[in-house]
């Protein structure tokens, strides 16, 4: 689920308790308290109440109505015992005193409900915004195609192939250069240099401009101070401190290309030149050192 998603879930949540939070605290409830007495029970009561008085008199003691009614049942008169305290008249309890701290526990129920689902949705969204969600972009490794699409690419594109999504250029790798490219690149770099690739960051190690391909002189040549690279990236001229820093490749057994891109390679030395490939035309951008 995306970020996106999520903060939509998160709002949707929201407002849904929100209307059950303002409704629960806008109606006024009519419970009448775990005091209150069913209708059924209350109808009991009368018609006890009526039986009792067609046995009793009127205005007979509660010890005479028992002794009229155990009579009754039995046929044996009973003497009514007298009890010295008299009763209490019973008074039924206020449904709003018994019935408020119900309607305070739902109300507090809801409003607790609807805080906690709130900060659960919306720690989910801030967390899902924040989480990284590379899946295959640049930091990671790229594919950028299987080997002979890229061979083809580079000879399209005059011996220069720009894979965007790796923010890298792809060339070809002289296979009589090898040797002393082994002696002289790292060794992350030599499956692409033994397969006759070698993968350029298109970042120029002087201020970080882009660095575009001259295909007048088959160079890499940076248009915001000049600094020249050959087509492997190696330093001909200009202010750069070294040459172009690279990218690892892989190559998978069905024959696909994956740039690494969250592994950099600094670039060679000043004075690196394993190819020997000189200007093959005309500069694009002022001239070289050499």
């Amino acid at each position: 689920m995306n970020a996106t998603a999520v903060i939509i879930i998160a709002i949707a949540a929201a407002v849904v308790l929100g209307a059950l939070a303002f409704t629960t605290l806008a109606r006024r409830t009519d419970v009448r308290g775990a005091g209150a007495l069913s209708g059924e029970t209350v109808r009991r009561d009368a018609s006890a109440r009526a039986a009792k008085t067609d046995v009793a008199p009127s205005g007979a003691t509660a010890a005479e109505v028992e002794a009229a009614g155990v009579a009754a049942r039995t046929g044996v008169a009973v003497a009514p015992v007298e009890k010295e305290s008299s009763l209490t008249p019973w008074v039924p309890p206020d449904p709003d005193a018994l019935g408020v701290s119900r309607r305070q526990f739902f109300n507090r129920a809801t409003i607790s409900l609807m805080a906690a689902g709130i900060g659960t949705f919306s720690a989910a969204a801030f967390v899902a915004f924040l989480w990284p969600t590379k899946t295959g972009g640049f930091g990671s490794k790229v594919s950028v195609g299987r080997y002979d699409d890229v061979i083809s690419g580079i000879r399209s594109g005059n011996g220069f192939f720009y894979a965007p999504e790796a923010r890298a250029w792809i060339t070809m790798y002289p296979a009589e250069a090898l040797p002393k490219g082994e002696k002289v690149y790292e060794a992350s770099m030599l499956p692409g240099l033994q397969k006759g690739l070698i993968a350029q960051y298109q970042k120029c190690p002087h201020l970080g401009c882009r660095v575009p391909q001259c295909l007048s002189s088959q160079w890499f040549e940076c248009g915001c101070h000049g600094s020249q690279y050959n087509r492997v990236g190696e330093k001909k001229g200009g202010p750069a401190p070294r040459g172009m820093d690279h990218f690892p490749l892989a190559f998978s057994a069905a024959g696909d290309v994956t740039v690494d891109t969250g592994t950099i390679v600094r670039g060679q030395p000043i004075g690196t030149n394993t190819t020997g490939q000189e200007a093959e035309g005309p500069h694009c951008v002022g001239a070289s050192e050499h």
